[in-house]
Order: C-alpha cells, then structure tokens, then sequence
C-alpha cells in the first residue's frame, strides 16, 4: 500500500474466486450493496452513472458512518470496463458539502484491478489525480479517502464472505 500526494493504492488478497470479484465491482446493483450507493442504472464504458449514498449492507458500523450522507448524489463516470481484469471511472472525491458544486473541478481516476492469486484474487484499488484538486479542498480529500478506501476493502471483503443472494 503506498500513497503520495496524488495517489492512493491500496491491495487486498480476498478469498473469492476472480469471477466473483468481478461481477461484485462491475454491477452497479452489487457495487453499490457492499459500497454504499443505490446506483441508478448500470455501468457502462463512456458513459455517466448517478446515484445517491445508501448505507452499505455489508457491515453495520460503517453504515452507521455513512448514514449522515444518505440521499447525496453522486456521480461515475464510467471510464473502462475490461472484463475479469479492470474497472475505472472518474468521480468527485469527497465531495460531502451539499451546498457546493463541484460539477466544475476535474475528477480522479478510481481503478480497480483483479489478478487471480492462490485461493483468491488480489485487488488492487488505485485512485490518483488528487493533485489537480483546487488546493483549498486537495488534503482533505486526499486524507478522506485514504482512510475510506481502507474502508471500502473492508466492505468488499466482508460482502463476498456474505452469501450471495
């Protein structure tokens, strides 16, 4: 796990096979269970996606933590989906404050890439563009999802122990 200033990386083994953790990033229904999102449509390459915060159904504490968002709305856009290998889009990064809009600042890059590995599947989670963030809101972004993406592997992890319904 590394990070600079426009960085973020993250990696977890999950016990699952790839196919598996394929289809829990790639549909956007399932995404959105375990992320913590009622996502409105599918993910499709090229295009946007809406959605607004839900609190995640794969572990109770975090949902608590993200309750204080549910209804904001969020928005993917759907940069590339390569099937079994990666998933990206770009996104707003912490963009909590519902009295601004943040429609004019650029995006990150959020990429999610699967490798098979003995008994699973390493995930990798990178996001980064941070540096292109308006300074007045750069470290608090970059600092919130350093923290959340911990979280989010958390959440994937306990969503495929879970079983499928």
């Amino acid at each position: 796990m590394s990070s600079t200033t426009d960085r973020i990386e993250k990696r977890i083994f999950l016990r699952a096979p790839q196919d598996r953790v394929w289809h829990a990033i790639s549909d956007a229904a399932e995404f959105g269970d375990w992320f913590g999102m009622d996502v409105d449509g599918q993910f499709v390459q090229g295009q946007d996606v809406s959605g607004r915060v839900a609190p995640t159904k794969a572990d109770a504490e975090i949902a608590k933590m993200q309750s204080k968002y549910t209804g904001m709305p969020m928005k993917f856009h759907i940069e590339k989906i390569q099937p079994m290998t990666t998933f990206s889009f770009r996104w707003h990064p912490f963009a909590i404050d519902r009295s601004v809009d943040y429609s004019k600042e650029p995006m990150t890059l959020v990429t999610f890439t699967l490798e098979p590995a003995e008994g699973g599947t390493l995930l990798t989670v990178v996001e980064s563009g941070f540096d292109s963030i308006p300074i007045a809101r750069r470290a608090d972004a970059f600092e919130a999802n350093e923290e959340g993406w911990g979280m989010i592997l958390q959440l994937i992890e306990k969503h495929l122990l879970q079983p499928k319904t």
